[in-house]
């Protein structure tokens, strides 16, 4: 009986942990017992009284289990019936059935934490705090995985202690070393999985499926945005570098794969570099404190240290000539790295639908592509010349120390770096919602500047400016309070790092300084010891900075990823081929389209465009006219039917060939920022600049441009904003005409026009209609009374149809509409003529645009 109430076994005491060159199980299972189940049982408590007292409950509707979230259940389930299957190893196999009392408290921590940690997985799976969205678990829960793993990898500090069991000698060996991969595998599961949060119902997972209402209102104000995703910037972390790698890996330049190789090598060499600084001290500081006190001149130390040095540079590495010239080496690989991913989203976006440019947020899309750029080029920079870096120094520093000091010197390094890291970690990852926050207003604050400065003159028109400036002001206090947020926890993770690395410098040194007094080590092992770790800390003390860089970095690449994941509404058919136009023809067949499946704005729509024949459209706003335009130009694909040019669905043949076919004067023209003969030239930009005065004087405005101080190298200001409205369309008629296109859309090209510039106009319109198939979306009826058909759209059916003489004879739509304009201008308020217009003014030959 008296074995029963032994606490360690016999020789072996909580006051010598390092025996036979290793830690005791009897302290390393009490310590670490201790310590994870005393902060699990205090912290746990304090989580789990906040949540039933302030947690509402949700209920998803899915009922789905993810793979992820029942293997982690699985490990902490395992983790709980393991330790009871050691004790009882330990019981019969090793201390012939004595029950020491750490193997008691062992047992009984580990039977209590687990379970707990799975009625706190419980909580924040099925209850949501009044705060902030769901992203992740718990702090606590996060500290708790990591302590769990960490005590697991201390194991390894015994790997030539005689009375551990991994030489593997005995059965019992062989059992117990088999429970500790099982017991190692678990907890590296549950530590990585724990990370990740399969089983937590994400604030976006939560908006997408249903929830309770008690939840709801407590998301309502949290809905999904992609600045503000629950989800962890390390979530999918494979899948993002996949993303990334072709934008990295210079695939297609042998040159530059050259360069990457050698900035690797001469990053190795940098490893070596940072070993044999300190290692070089100590030898020149023993080389002057000899033990018989005879001096000797080491000249040939003092250069190859002072060498080496040269080559580290700084405790980094900062400023030696290693990673000077490994960062020379790398700017034409960085330079390659942000052309592919400019040149790639400036593609993609090209490429996107119509539907998602109209809604989109210029100001947005443009930080985001700047934040997201940088994004990728600090995180390579931080992973690869920092990060990697920074961990094999310390791997290999733990190695140095343990067969060239003591081990006492590696665990220390081991603890105080796996502390540190671990709290690095958890801490940075609770404060990342703070950062995503404040990304989030940034991007609302630029967003507005720039659409506030774009509509500057809309807010002159109504002396808006101090409202403006009052919501910019608004926009800006929000992102402050986030700002602050995101850097008062930031200052909280720097007082934790500086704690932890202090306590560990002062153990290291104390132990040190012990050594050098009993004369187990030399004045110049203390000097390599202080050399080396404080050597070592310096880019540990950066670890924090570089984690949240790169977790950064994984958020601003966020958004960026977001857009290349936004999917081609409209897309060429594999093996398209480019549309053949040889007569002209266009044809409807029983098309409809809806922008939204509840508001159908087409039904049924069939009408044919002969080959050098004008088709109008007319019709009340919002009765599809434009949406014809649209479709044809294949911004939108039909839903039903079919469009045909020349007897060739659109959908069948690649999209450039159809557009490069097309013609449009819209209503709206927008120019480019540049001079007007670089806007004529758009229409065709291989054009010579006599082909571009030909078209500017087919659309009469050649002399005009002529009369300009700058001719046609004079810059028509943002959205040509710096020319007339008549001019703006000669222009855009200009660029038509260069064209030279088989198919001509006239959307309301003249409505935005005084009726006098619009007569001017109309004769330019006549000539690049001419004998060209056209299709006429009008405002003005008097315009297009020539057409050769005219249809009237209602309620997104074809209501009549013919010529202008056939339709006012029906009396009926389209009749009422021609009165009501010539009404309107008796009363002085509209604007067609009370007269046809005569085909003096149109002189179109037959098949133009007025015959």
């Amino acid at each position: 009986m008296e074995g029963f109430v032994q606490y360690c076994p016999p020789n072996i005491t909580l006051n010598h942990p390092w025996v036979n060159h290793g830690l005791t199980r009897c302290f390393l299972d009490t310590v670490s017992t201790s310590v994870i189940t005393g902060f699990l049982i205090l912290f746990g408590s304090i989580e789990s009284i906040v949540y039933r007292k302030y947690g509402s409950p949700i209920q998803s509707r899915s009922g789905q289990r993810s793979k992820l979230f029942i293997l982690q259940i699985m490990a902490a389930v395992i983790l709980t019936i393991l330790p009871v299957v050691e004790c009882v190893v330990q019981l019969y196999l090793v201390h012939n059935g004595v029950l020491y009392g750490y193997l008691l408290l062992y047992t009984i921590g580990n039977v209590i934490v687990w379970p707990l940690s799975l009625h706190l997985i419980y909580l924040e799976r099925n209850a949501l705090l009044p705060s902030i969205p769901a992203r992740g678990h718990g702090l606590i829960l996060l500290i708790f995985w990591t302590l769990t793993f960490v005590a697991q990898n201390l194991a390894f500090l015994n790997m030539k202690n005689e009375d551990w069991w991994f030489d593997l000698e005995t059965t019992s060996d062989v059992v117990e070393f088999s429970l500790f991969v099982v017991r190692f595998v678990c907890t590296c599961i549950a530590f990585l999985l724990g990370l990740k949060a399969p089983g937590l119902y994400t604030s976006e997972r939560l908006y997408r499926e249903g929830f309770g209402s008690s939840a709801g209102s407590l998301l309502d104000e949290h809905q999904p945005d992609s600045s503000t995703s629950s989800s962890s910037p390390w979530s999918n972390f494979f899948s993002k570098l996949r993303t990334l790698l072709p934008f990295v890996w210079p695939a297609k330049a042998p040159s530059l794969q050259i360069r990457v190789l050698m900035c690797f090598l001469l990053l190795g060499a940098g490893r070596v570099a940072n070993v044999y600084v300190p290692v070089l001290y100590k030898m020149l500081v023993d080389s002057m404190t000899p033990a018989d006190g005879n001096v000797i001149f080491r000249w040939d130390l003092v250069l190859i240290y002072v060498a080496v040095k040269f080559l580290q540079g700084g405790g980094m590495g900062g400023v030696g000539f290693l990673n000077n010239l490994r960062s020379f080496l790398w700017i034409p690989i960085q330079q390659f790295t942000t052309r592919e991913t400019e040149v790639k989203l400036f593609e993609h976006l090209h490429s996107l639908s119509l539907r998602w440019h109209l809604s989109r947020k210029t100001g947005e899309v443009l930080r985001v592509i700047n934040r997201g750029t940088d994004s990728i080029n600090s995180l390579l920079s931080y992973l690869l010349f920092n990060i990697f870096p920074t961990i094999a120094d310390i791997l290999i520093a733990i190695v140095y120390f343990a067969t060239a000091f003591n081990p006492w010197f590696s665990l220390i390094v081991f603890v105080t770096m796996a502390v540190y890291m671990a709290g690095t970690i958890a801490v940075t990852e609770w404060r990342t919602k703070y950062k995503r926050q404040m990304n989030q207003e940034d991007n609302k604050l630029r967003g507005r500047a720039v659409d506030s400065l774009l509509n500057f003159e809309t807010v002159k028109y109504y002396g808006a400016e101090k409202y403006e400036v009052e919501q910019y002001k608004d926009i800006m206090i929000r992102y402050q309070i986030e700002e602050w947020r995101s850097s008062a926890s930031l200052n909280l993770l720097n007082t934790v790092q500086n704690v932890v690395m202090t306590v560990g410098l002062l153990a290291g040194s104390l132990l040190c300084v012990h050594f050098v007094s009993e004369k187990q080590l030399t004045v110049g092992d203390f000097v390599l010891f202080g050399t080396y770790i404080v050597q070592l800390y310096a880019p540990l003390n950066w670890f924090g900075t570089y984690y949240r860089m790169i977790q950064q970095s994984f958020i601003d690449m966020e958004n960026m990823l977001d857009l290349l994941k936004e999917r081609q509404e409209v897309k060429d058919n594999p093996g398209a081929k480019d549309l053949l136009v040889k007569e002209g023809t266009i044809e409807f067949q029983n098309v409809s389209f809806s922008y939204r499946p509840d508001k159908p704005i087409l039904k049924n729509i069939s009408f044919t465009v002969l080959p050098g024949k004008t088709l109008a459209l007319v019709g009340s706003s919002g009765e599809g006219k434009s949406t014809i335009i649209r479709l044809l130009f294949r911004f939108f694909d039909v839903q039903e039917g079919a469009i045909l040019l020349d007897g060739q669905d659109i959908r069948g043949v690649k999209q450039t060939s159809v557009r490069q076919a097309i013609g449009v004067v819209p209503q709206d023209t927008v120019l480019f920022n540049t001079t007007i003969k670089d806007n004529i030239q758009y229409g065709r930009v291989s054009a010579t600049v006599e082909e571009i005065y030909e078209a500017a004087k087919a659309a009469d405005i050649h002399d005009r441009i002529l009369g300009f101080p700058d001719g046609y190298e004079t810059v028509v200001g943002e959205r040509g904003l710096k020319l007339s409205g008549g001019e703006k369309q000669r222009v855009a008629i200009a660029r038509t005409l260069l064209k030279s296109p088989k198919f001509v859309l006239l959307d309301e090209a003249t409505s935005a026009l005084d009726t006098h510039t619009e007569r001017n106009i109309q004769a330019s319109l006549a000539r690049v209609c001419t004998n060209r198939t056209t299709l006429v979306v009008a405002h003005r009826l008097s315009t297009i009374i020539n057409a050769h058909q005219i249809i009237v759209l209602h309620d997104g059916c074809i209501a009549e149809r013919g010529s202008h003489e056939e339709l006012l004879a029906m009396k009926g739509v389209y009749a009422e509409m021609w009165n009501n304009q010539i009404s309107n201008e008796d009363d002085g308020t509209g604007t067609a003529p009370t007269t046809p217009v005569s085909r003096e003014f149109f002189p179109c030959s037959d098949g133009g645009l007025f015959t």
